[in-house]
């Protein structure tokens, strides 16, 4: 018989048919164990908060029907733009509890990016932090209102969210496979692309994590990421299936956030190739001494991580390293077993996630044996249920039901995972998803720019940094990297996909009949980095 805290077969996804679901079942099991941790920003004098998984219970109801008094109803579309936070745990299960749809938005979009999720999900409320981190994001969701046919209602929910009596809400959402959420993905296109989430397809994917790393009561989980990526919602789930704690990171920053690591206990941490190496150059300032005695596992995904990388964590901060394959499209694909050999670990994804199906196949859709690259295509209940815009799903389901990832790379004898490149032209900038298209065409607007091309570098700390090559016209002075930074910024580009490396070039290089780019030349010619932004 399960002790309490522990995992069994009536916490498994197919016991929950919705998030709320799960978190009742949770709060029923372990009403008083720690649920979030909330870590003080150095240099605040607040104190670290807690909540218990019965208190983001009846929090998140009560907040449920302080939402209802605004009118908040079952299907209402919902954007939030919000940082790591326990209060944005309990608006997202608030939300659940109502079965709106929830249009998580990074905290680092701007109006561009912002203000097409808000008009494409024709959103009904949008709730913001206010100013946050120098940026007014009140003023933003006011301006932003102004602008959009539907006026989303915009309200902060930083300290202090809406709170009522529970009474007066509907009985709790039942079906689980309804679109519920609406993650943003740049992909290969210039504008981001609303993938279609349903509670269930979120609940599969946080079992199969839970099911690849197996945490227990015991562990302390982290969250350093933003909230609002796919990955919130998936490793919540894992908590909730296991009775884990994690703390929430408002804002990560190395040395700074070892307090909190430290202070609470962390055993699993991670998040992208970008945080393995920041960790790890920590522990190379002090080799003697552990950089968090209690860590015993780093996990994530997100971003190309070469095998020599694996290979130091693991070495020098001593502890286990699991790396996986997801997309905001799928958050959980593949994932790296613990009990694997060393060199397996190293050299692939892991193995498929149970439920999900990949096939790799030649350029005509058909399968490839073992061990011969392809594309790499999905179908499981974790995948999507498509595109908010209905005319892009055509291009990426084949007529199998096959999520068609862009992403080449062959299956092993063993049934491993390995990724060799990837067909779609996007950059993978710390986790997070840099559509080549959208810079290039920014850059273009620019007087002095006559061609341009964007493409991703390998990069030790962010797994790939952004490079724009440019093509000046005759006479133009030279451009310079803050030139062209300061323009995109003008033009309301994220800090987050501004380029970390410039290059001058004569003639763009093309082939084909088409007469394209040629951007793996580039690639090639521009990988070691000569004067490269720090950002």
């Amino acid at each position: 018989m399960s002790g309490p805290g522990t995992a069994d077969h009536r916490d498994g996804p197919a016991a929950s048919r919705t998030l709320w679901e799960l978190l009742e079942r949770r709060a029923a099991r372990t009403p008083d164990a720690t649920a979030l941790v909330q870590a003080d920003e150095p240099g605040l004098t607040g104190a670290d908060r807690r909540l218990s998984f019965g208190g983001l219970r009846g929090r998140a109801e009560r907040v449920a029907a302080g939402l209802y008094g605004l009118g908040v109803r079952p299907g209402s579309r919902v954007a939030w733009q919000l940082p790591t936070r326990i209060e944005t745990v309990v608006l997202a299960f608030a939300l659940a509890r109502l079965g709106a749809v929830q249009s998580p938005l990074v905290p680092f979009y701007r109006d561009r990016e912002a203000g097409y999720a808000l008009r494409a999900t024709g959103a009904e409320f949008f709730a913001v932090p206010g100013v946050w981190r120098g940026f007014d994001h009140t003023a933003m969701a006011r301006r932003l209102a102004r602008e959009l046919p539907a006026r989303p209602l915009a309200f902060t929910a930083y300290d202090s969210l809406p709170q009522g009596d529970p009474a007066v809400l509907p009985p709790p959402p039942a079906d689980g496979t309804a679109v519920r959420w609406i993650y943003w993905t740049s992909g290969t296109t210039a504008e981001p692309k609303g993938a279609l989430h349903s509670d269930r397809g979120l609940i599969a994917a946080g079992a199969c994590l839970a099911e690849a790393l197996r945490p227990t009561p015991d562990d302390v989980g982290s969250m350093a990421f933003p909230y609002a990526h796919v990955a919130g919602p998936d490793y919540t789930v894992m908590m909730l299936l296991r009775g884990f704690p994690a703390v929430l990171l408002e804002h990560f920053a190395l040395p700074a956030s070892l307090g909190a690591y430290r202070r609470h206990g962390v055993t699993l941490a991670g998040g992208s190739t970008a945080f393995y190496t920041m960790f790890l150059a920590e522990q190379r300032k002090a080799p003697d001494r552990p950089l968090v005695p209690t860590l015993r596992l780093m996990a994530g995904g997100g971003a190309p991580r070469p095998p020599e990388l694996h290979r130091e964590v693991v070495r020098e901060l001593g502890c286990g390293l699991v790396h996986g394959y997801g997309m905001t499209e799928a958050p959980m694909i593949t994932m790296g077993d613990p009990d694997d050999s060393p060199e397996r670990l190293a050299t692939t994804e892991g193995r498929p996630a149970a439920g999900m199906e990949i096939r790799v196949t030649g350029t005509d859709g058909v399968p490839v044996p073992p061990g011969a690259d392809g594309e790499i295509r999905l179908r499981g209940e974790a995948v999507c249920h498509g595109y908010l815009d209905l005319a892009q799903n055509a291009e990426a389901f084949d007529p199998d039901g096959f999520l068609r990832t862009g992403d080449l790379g062959h299956l092993t004898d063993t049934g491993h995972l390995v990724l060799t490149g990837r067909a779609k032209d996007i950059i993978i900038r710390k986790g997070e998803n840099v559509s080549a298209q959208e810079v290039e065409r920014l850059l273009h607007t620019h007087p002095a720019v006559e061609d341009a091309a964007v493409i991703g570098l390998p990069d030790p700390v962010r797994g790939e940094r952004v490079c724009a090559i440019v093509q000046q016209g005759a006479g133009a002075a030279p451009l310079t990297l803050a030139d062209v930074t300061a323009h995109l910024c003008e033009a309301g580009l994220s800090a987050r996909k501004l380029p970390e490396q410039l290059e001058l070039i004569d003639t763009l290089p093309r082939s084909g009949a088409l007469r394209k780019v040629d951007k793996r030349e580039l690639r090639e010619r521009f990988s070691d980095a000569r004067d490269v932004r720090d950002a």
